[in-house]
This record gives C-alpha cells, structure tokens and sequence, in this order.
C-alpha cells in the first residue's frame, strides 16, 4: 500500500469520530456561507447580493449571479479581458454596503 498525504486525518479507522467530523462540517459550511448575510441591492446598478460584516474592516459579499452580468464596473473588467474577482469589489457596491451599515440595515458586531 502507498502512503498518501492528506492535509486533515480522514478517520476512515474511526466510523464514530467521521460522522462527526462530516456533521461539523455542515455546521461550519452553514455558519460561514449562509448565516448572518443581509441581502442588499447595489444602490447604482441594483445587483443583487448578500453581505456580512464579521467586524468593523471584514465584509463578506456573496453574489447572487456573475458579477459582470449586472454590475457595469465588472462587465468593463470582464470585456477588457480583467477576470471577475479584480479588483474584490465594486467602488459604488462599497458605498452601498457602507450606507447600510451607518442606516443600521447591515449589522457590525462589536
């Protein structure tokens, strides 16, 4: 048999400990992909997404569809042959997420 590496312990000799590594796992994934995101639409273009703010400087923006099919800042990036995640964000998309959270409608937790 060929020793393989794995970054992580499969437990593939502990049946109990995998379940509970998979059942974590669920909870993380829900915890970090679909918990506490506020929708929010971009108040220049009206794209749609979703928005977490885990501290004063970390926000967490989910798009509902491909960027550069709504939002013109990402179809210029995308028809100059920029691909989509350069820069993370749109400038007029960071003023909508700031005025949501100064109107209270996307919470900073302390």
């Amino acid at each position: 048999m060929t020793a393989s590496w794995a970054k992580a312990p499969d437990f593939a000799d502990q049946p109990e400990r995998r379940a509970q590594v998979r059942a974590q796992t669920v909870v993380d994934k829900t915890r970090y992909l679909d918990q506490g995101l506020t929708p929010l639409r971009c108040q220049a273009c009206q794209a749609q997404v979703h928005v977490r703010k885990s501290s004063a400087h970390q926000t967490s923006v989910q798009w509902a569809d491909k960027p550069a099919d709504h939002c013109p800042f990402f179809a210029e990036l995308s028809a100059n042959g920029k691909g989509p995640g350069r820069p993370d964000t749109c400038p007029k998309l960071e003023r909508t997420i700031k005025w949501a959270v100064d109107e209270g409608v996307v919470e900073v937790p302390e």
